[in-house]
């Protein structure tokens, strides 16, 4: 089957949350192919690291800092945002990822259920998220939990930073690109165990 993976990083996991960095690359599990050719990557407009400072969380201060302060320098305002990710699904190319039945996207992603796909309906809307994409999405998080269950991986995997260094990918980069491929790779890493 034919998936985008995606990923984001954000100010926090809090609610109020904002996302400052989206990437999606298009995928062919059939084939184990990532079209990173067709890659889309963006930051999102935040205020700067110093104003945010005072309501973010500790690890979110230690560790994200250059990546907030790139999105206070570079990133699109939401709406330019959310044309550029129409664009992006609207385009021939991306096209050829779609599921045929019914003409919208499968995702693929880590966690997504609880962080990226809350965040991006508030912020690119329900009308574009629902026209976009379709209802079933694939979360490697509840595979890998599978194969935890089948005594494929040792329970530690539940951690993304263990389960990472165990298929052999190195420490979660925490960037949305680089995730979002690294996530794919975990998916067809999986598929292998399972199988």
């Amino acid at each position: 089957m034919k998936y985008i993976s995606i990923d984001i990083e954000a100010t926090g996991l809090e609610e109020n949350a904002l996302i400052i960095e989206f990437a999606a690359v298009p995928i062919d599990a059939d084939r184990k192919y990532i079209a990173s050719d067709l890659a889309f990557h963006s930051y999102v407009w935040c205020p700067p690291f110093e104003k945010l400072k005072p309501d973010l969380n500790e690890w979110v201060i230690q560790n994200n800092e250059s990546l907030i302060n790139e999105a206070n320098k570079s990133g699109l305002k939401l709406n330019d945002f959310r044309t550029k990710v129409l664009d992006y699904f609207n385009s021939s190319a991306i096209k050829n990822y779609q599921n045929e039945k019914y003409n919208n996207f499968t995702l693929l992603g880590k966690s997504m259920n609880s962080i990226d796909l809350p965040f991006l309906n508030r912020d690119l809307g329900w009308n574009t998220m629902k026209s976009l994409f379709h209802h079933q999405v694939l979360d490697v998080s509840s595979v890998v939990r599978l194969a935890i269950d089948l005594k494929k991986l040792p329970k530690e995997c539940t951690s993304g930073s263990h389960l990472s260094n165990y298929l052999g990918f190195g420490e979660v980069d925490h960037t949305a690109l680089e995730d979002a491929v690294v996530t794919a790779k975990i998916y067809f890493k999986l598929l292998e165990i399972i199988n």
